[in-house]
């Protein structure tokens, strides 16, 4: 299925979950790719959008209703009553994001049978990609604190660590083995699925939730993105915004999303009688030693050339790569060059996507969620289309465009890269290769 991590033990995918604005469970996210369904927008900017610390359109559709994860639990299938009670009562007053990773995790915890049948709560981990995850509470709640100190809620202290995800989750699905975040700016979500997998190997636990944690940017933080260049302004937003790696790109599209897999072991996979959904056959997380913002061809290769020695396989088992495609001119230029420099230009390499077209950068949850779109079309046969690719920034990658294609190989390469010289690739292979 896939090459064994360490010392003999394979981790495979058992469950999935995903909550966010291009789809509300896996299924659904299995259309939308597919159908190449986009949850961006082309917003029009605010009257004050030139004033500092002005308010800025969502580029995507918003979960700013903080009912959405609520009715999403509600409508969770085969939930049993105590466990939706449970997490109800856990998440009463707990922030939005927190609230959909604990839906996505459900998602997946249901998805792999581990409410009939699961390890020894011990022997279970959970791993939550992302840093800064709650500058939006902490800034929301500094505006009511300002108006009266009597507005902070209770439990601030709790909400605005990013520890607040792992708790919470550890809460509701009895968790009590090794529980962590771990961030590596937009490369988080790469970063989480390594570190549960070596978890895994290194024999601290059976199984392993990776959780992507959804982003909810504060005013700063979009400032910020927008000041340094990597977001796409709003004044002259296309009507359809294109693709990563189309010469119209502009900067990233914010999305959100929370994503959750469940990495386990073979051998625990087979005692409980549950499916593997895909192996995690290898990945790595290198650096650059750059403090900045400019990528690296060199680091970027670096990254997709050991996850596919880790993994054993080579350019023509790969059925595509899901790029990290964030849409910034920078980035794509760079990536599409460590395409270039890995598999070559001459149309027969494995097809290129990249996710965020359909999704926008849900930026720390981007590698988990993208994981979960490699897992589903692994499993369905095809590689989705990105809308708006219409004139490419290398016309010598194999880049899909329009319509969704079938992949050559069994193996995907996911790539993952963030700011500070963070680089990492993981492979995902089909659970029959």
């Amino acid at each position: 299925m896939s090459a064994p991590v360490a010392g003999g033990r394979t981790v495979v995918v058992t469950g999935l979950g995903v909550l966010g604005a291009v789809a509300a469970g896996p299924e659904d996210f299995a259309a939308a790719l597919r159908e190449g369904r986009s949850a961006l927008l082309a917003p029009a900017p605010p009257p004050d959008a030139d004033r500092p610390g002005a308010s800025w359109p969502a580029f995507t559709a918003d979960l700013a209703a903080d009912d959405v994860p609520d009715r999403a639990l509600d409508a969770l299938p085969g939930l049993p009553p105590e466990l939706r009670a449970l997490a109800r009562r856990t998440t009463l007053r707990a922030p939005v994001p927190v609230r959909a990773a604990v839906v996505a995790a459900l998602q997946a915890w249901l998805g792999a049978g581990l409410d009939r049948t699961a390890p020894p709560p011990e022997r279970v981990g959970v791993v939550v990609a992302g840093s800064n995850l709650t500058e939006r509470v902490t800034e929301d709640s500094r505006a009511r604190a300002a108006r009266s100190p009597a507005h902070l809620p209770a439990r601030y202290a709790l909400h605005h660590q990013d520890t607040d995800h792992v708790a919470t989750l550890s809460r509701v699905l009895g968790v009590r083995g090794e529980g962590c975040t771990v961030g590596g700016a937009s490369a988080s979500g790469n970063v989480a699925l390594v570190h549960g997998a070596r978890m895994l190997a290194a024999g601290a636990a059976d199984l392993c939730l990776v959780v992507g944690a959804m982003t909810r940017l504060s005013g700063l933080q979009t400032r910020g993105f927008l000041s340094l260049g990597a977001m796409a302004p709003a004044h002259g937003a296309p009507p359809r915004p294109p693709a990563p790696f189309d010469l119209g790109h502009r900067g990233f599209h914010p999305g959100q999303a929370a994503g959750c897999l469940v990495l386990e072991t073979a051998a625990s996979a087979h005692r409980r009688g549950a499916r593997a959904l895909a192996g995690f056959a290898g990945g790595t997380v290198v650096l650059d030693g750059n403090h900045l913002a400019d990528p690296s061809v060199d680091g970027e290769v670096r990254a997709m050339t050991g996850a596919l020695a880790q993994a054993g396989v080579g350019p023509a088992d790969l059925g595509w790569v899901s790029a990290h495609g964030t849409g910034s001119p920078l980035g794509d230029r760079t990536e599409a060059e460590a395409l270039r420099e890995v598999f070559g230009t001459d149309g027969e390499g494995p097809w290129v996507n990249a996710t965020k077209a359909l999704s926008g950068h849900c930026l720390s949850a981007a590698g988990v969620v993208e994981a979960v779109a490699a897992v589903l079309q692994l499993r369905d046969g095809f590689v989705h289309p990105d809308p708006g690719l219409d004139d490419p920034v290398d016309p010598g990658l194999r880049l899909v465009r329009e319509e969704p294609r079938r992949p050559s190989g069994g193996f995907v390469l996911s790539n993952g890269f963030g700011f500070g010289g963070f680089n990492t690739a993981v492979v995902l292979a089909h659970p029959d290769t």
